[in-house]
C-alpha cells in the first residue's frame, strides 16, 4: 500500500483517540521505566502515554514515514523511530507496551503479540486494542463494491484483513505467562454527518487497500459507488446524521 496519511487519519481525531484513552485507563502499571507505543501513528496515543507517565521514557515506532513525521512534530521531545512490530524486540526495562489499532494489520499478529509479551519483565503489561469490524456493513461493502465495477480486474487480488479470533483465543495465548488478563469488547456508535463522512473515515484505514491501486478516474468512480452503498446501509437518523457502529476488542495482560 501507499504510505498512510496522517491528515486523513486525524480528520476524526477525537473518535480515534477515545479507544486509546479507554485502553490506557485499564493498564495496571503505575510507575513504568519505559513505555513504548507500537504503531504510534501521528502520536495522538503517545500523547496520552506521556501525560499519564511523565517520569517514564516514552517512545513510539511505526512503519509509516508520514505518521512518524507527524508524531515528531506533535511531541518533539520524544523519540520516534521506524520499525515493524513483527521484527522489533522490547528492552529489559520496558514496562508498558501499548498497541492501539495496529496488530490487526499483521497476518501473524497472535505470534507477534505472544513473543512481545513473553519478552517483558515481571509486572510489565501489554495493552492492545484492535478493530473487530470486518463483518460490519462498512467493510462488507468494500469487498462488494470492489467486485462490481470497471475496477474489478484491478482489485481482483485485493484481500481484507481477516476477522479476529474470539476473545478466548487471546486468553489462552497469553495466560501461560500472565499474572492477570482483562479482555472486553466495546461497540462505539460514532455520529457521522452523512454517508460521505463515513467514507472519509474508512479512507484513512480499511479502504486503503482498495483505493491505493486505482488511478484517479477509477478511484473517483469506486468511491462514489461505495458511498451510494453506504448511503443505503446507514440510514439517516431523525437529525439527518448517521451512526457508524464500530466494534473494538481490548486486551490488557500483566506479565507474571
Amino acid at each position: 500500500m501507499k504510505d498512510w496519511s496522517a491528515g486523513q487519519y486525524l480528520k476524526f481525531e477525537d473518535e480515534r483517540t477515545r479507544p486509546s484513552a479507554e485502553l490506557l485507563a485499564r493498564v495496571p502499571v503505575e510507575a513504568p521505566r519505559e513505555v513504548v507505543d507500537i504503531g504510534c501513528g501521528p502520536g495522538n496515543s503517545t500523547e496520552l502515554l506521556v501525560a499519564r507517565y511523565p517520569a517514564a521514557r516514552v517512545t513510539g515506532f511505526d512503519i509509516s514515514p508520514a505518521m512518524l513525521e507527524a508524531a515528531r512534530k506533535r511531541l518533539p521531545g520524544h523519540d520516534f523511530f521506524q520499525a515493524s512490530a513483527s521484527e522489533w524486540q522490547p528492552g529489559p526495562q520496558t514496562d508498558v507496551l501499548f498497541a492501539n489499532a495496529v496488530f490487526q494489520w499483521l497476518p501473524d499478529h497472535p505470534a507477534v503479540m505472544a513473543r512481545l509479551f513473553e519478552a517483558l519483565p515481571s509486572g510489565a503489561a501489554i495493552a492492545v486494542q484492535m478493530p473487530d469490524n470486518i463483518a460490519e456493513p462498512s467493510h462488507v461493502l468494500m469487498k462488494q463494491t470492489a467486485e462490481d465495477g470497471p475496477w474489478a480486474s484491478v482489485l481482483a487480488s485485493v484481500s481484507q484483513r481477516r476477522p479476529l479470533p474470539e476473545p478466548g483465543f487471546y486468553y489462552d495465548l497469553l495466560r501461560p505467562h500472565a499474572a492477570d488478563i482483562d479482555i472486553w469488547h466495546t461497540a462505539y456508535n460514532h455520529v457521522m454527518d452523512d454517508a460521505a463522512a463515513i467514507v472519509e473515515w474508512v479512507k484513512a484505514t480499511g479502504l486503503k487497500p482498495f483505493v491505493d491501486p486505482l488511478d484517479d478516474d477509477l478511484r473517483a468512480g469506486f468511491l462514489e459507488a461505495y458511498r451510494a452503498r453506504i448511503e443505503r446501509a446507514y440510514p439517516a437518523r431523525v437529525d439527518g446524521k448517521r451512526l457508524l457502529r464500530f466494534p473494538r476488542l481490548f486486551i490488557v495482560a500483566r506479565r507474571a
